[in-house]
């Protein structure tokens, strides 16, 4: 990684560490290299949608768009432990029920993995539907609604009124964050309400959550532990985590 690659990496950092970062504060942590060479990285930083440069300064492209991650990005991060998931997952599929597959980057590599068999399976995820478009036996619905551009997925009212009228078996349900005050978060309101229908639908509630997720806050609640039957995880969770499972008698797996 050369010099000029390392900083604007450090720059998009520090932006979506504070939110928003003034001009005048980025010159500050970086003293040694000239405004002109900042104001290039920034552009060259905003082109790649890493932040959104703003008069006087930048944001972050969470705190702008106020929701998850573009899906892109997410979909390299902890690509093993993903997988990982995904198989342990597989594992508690049963044909002939009806599954909802929440939208996200963990619950794709599930649809990668879906067997060719008989199901009803639900999901908002457009990268899901695609995984899954090459099975012959599975019934695949996509709910209509909004597009969200950046976690590739339908949300909105007119998706939460179709899946009010379908009863799962089972919702795999993908997540931004997890802390102990705050339980499972995510970055839309929209999203979040969808999720909890789909919560509300089902039989048994499955967590799909690679550790990287614990620590992290958004904005928006979706549940607290005790709301869900079982955490799918990738063997890392730290031990306060295990202990709130435990509490509330939520196997992981």
């Amino acid at each position: 990684m050369d010099t000029m690659e390392r900083r604007r990496n450090a720059i998009a950092a520090l932006i979506n560490q504070k939110g928003t970062v003034s001009f005048s504060t980025i010159k500050e942590h970086f003293p040694n290299v000239s405004e002109m060479t900042l104001r290039t990285d920034l552009k060259a930083l905003d082109e790649a949608k890493q932040i959104v440069r703003i008069h006087g300064g930048a944001k972050s492209v969470q705190l702008v768009i106020n929701t998850d991650d573009f899906f892109n990005r997410r979909a390299i991060r902890n690509i093993q432990e993903k997988q990982e998931i995904a198989q342990k997952a597989l594992r508690l599929i049963q044909p002939d029920t009806a599954i909802f597959l929440d939208s996200g980057s963990t619950t794709t590599e599930l649809a990668r993995l879906f067997p060719d068999q008989s199901n009803l399976i639900y999901t908002t995820g457009l990268s899901c539907a695609t995984e899954l478009a090459g099975l012959e036996k599975p019934v695949i619905m996509l709910p209509g609604g909004r597009l969200n551009r950046y976690s590739i997925s339908t949300y909105g009212t007119m998706a939460i009124q179709e899946l009010e009228h379908v009863n799962f078996h089972q919702t795999f349900l993908g997540i931004t964050g997890y802390t102990l005050q705050a339980g499972f978060t995510c970055g839309s309101i929209e999203e979040a309400l969808l999720k909890r229908t789909a919560m509300k639908q089902a039989d048994q509630v499955i967590v799909l959550m690679d550790s990287s997720k614990v620590g992290v806050k958004r904005s928006y609640s979706i549940c607290s532990m005790a709301d869900v039957d079982l955490v799918i995880s990738d063997g890392h969770l730290p031990q306060d985590v295990l202990a709130e499972c435990e509490r509330h008698r939520i196997p992981v797996l």
